[in-house]
């Protein structure tokens, strides 16, 4: 007497259900089942082989019509080598079975619902499953068992993301960070990671194969790292242009000069025209953020000019102002009476 839930209870399903009510219960059940979705939840992975052996049955018209006729007992000992196939464990023999490639709801239902169906069609993804002298048991097993890692579920693992911060300086010229992750397990993994020079903040560094493990085999999925950038005093990032300011004297604004200009590898000794204004920018051509995309391609740094106002003058210093007050004012409206 065998302790198996009534298939048409663990689906949910009334027992006048069609093939469509089925297959819609079970692709819920077995989304909310699945190992991707619960990893190393036990419980989990024994509903969802429950549900996927009760929709391999109810799908199946032979296999249904049976069961309907004995219950559980149709697939027990002897009678499981008819309901599963036909395989015979004592004479052993050989099948290849395939199923187009395609999204996890393809892969349930061409598996479960039409092994047999789609073997043969052109120019389908197929996978390949060679059974070899199989009893019924083993049969199961090898689909609902531990051993669904042999090829029946194979799918890469879910991506992962986390969170990775560096300095201003340090995504404009690439690093090496070391970060810590905790695993499902509890277990802290120490991961060294690239960044690459000309990050930018809010983009993402893919770890392939440093995500979910696979399942039945498959590849392991990615670790999306997420970069945070943090701000630099002085400069400002505009895509992989640079913008920051260079405070002059006022006397430098008015007959020229030279100054001085912070940039993000040292200084550079730029030129000051007679009569710059307050709010001129001063391009320096490639000295801004390398691309990403191209090694060769920078960007520019723009500083812009910012006049100092004297503090503090002198006796002296403010009777020449003034001097030079009185002569501007007389040179104002002359032009303008010539106007």
């Amino acid at each position: 007497m065998t302790g198996k839930r009534d298939y048409y209870e663990v689906l949910g399903v009334d027992r006048n259900a069609d093939e469509k009510t089925i297959k819609r219960a079970y692709r819920k059940l077995a989304k909310k089942y699945h190992p991707d979705t619960n990893p190393g939840d036990k419980q989990a992975e024994q509903k969802f082989k429950e549900v996927t052996e009760a929709y391999t049955i109810l799908t199946d018209p032979q296999k249904k019509k049976m069961y309907d006729q004995f219950g559980h007992a149709a697939f027990d000992e002897g009678a499981a080598n008819s309901a599963y196939g036909g395989f015979d464990g004592n004479k052993g023999g050989y099948q290849e079975f395939h199923f187009e490639g395609g999204n996890m709801d393809d892969i349930f239902e061409n598996l479960f619902g039409g092994m047999f169906k789609n073997a043969g069609k052109s120019g389908s993804k197929s996978y390949h499953f060679h059974q070899s002298g199989f009893q019924g048991d083993d049969f199961r097993n090898h689909f609902y068992g531990n051993s669904y890692g042999s090829g029946a579920f194979r799918q890469k693992g879910s991506d992962l993301t986390a969170d990775v911060n560096v300095t201003f300086d340090e995504a404009a010229f690439g690093c090496e960070k070391v970060i810590s992750l905790k695993g499902t397990d509890g277990r802290v993994q120490s991961l060294q990671v690239h960044i690459p020079a000309g990050m930018e903040d809010g983009k993402s560094v893919r770890l392939r194969g440093k995500g979910m493990p696979g399942t039945g085999g498959g590849e392991n999925g990615d670790l999306m790292l997420r970069v945070h950038v943090a701000e630099k005093p002085g400069f400002r990032r505009e895509g992989l242009d640079v913008y920051t300011t260079v405070n002059i004297p006022f006397t430098t604004a008015v007959f020229g000069g030279e100054a001085v200009v912070r940039t993000l590898n040292g200084q550079v000794v730029c030129k000051i025209k007679e009569g710059t204004q307050s709010g001129t920018k001063i391009r320096l051509r490639g000295k801004g953020i390398v691309s990403m995309k191209n090694p060769s391609v920078y960007g520019d740094l723009y500083a812009v000019v910012q006049i100092q106002v004297p503090r503090n003058l002198s006796a002296e210093e403010r009777q020449k102002l003034k001097e030079f007050e009185a002569v501007s004012a007389r040179r104002q409206k002359k032009a303008s009476s010539m106007a």
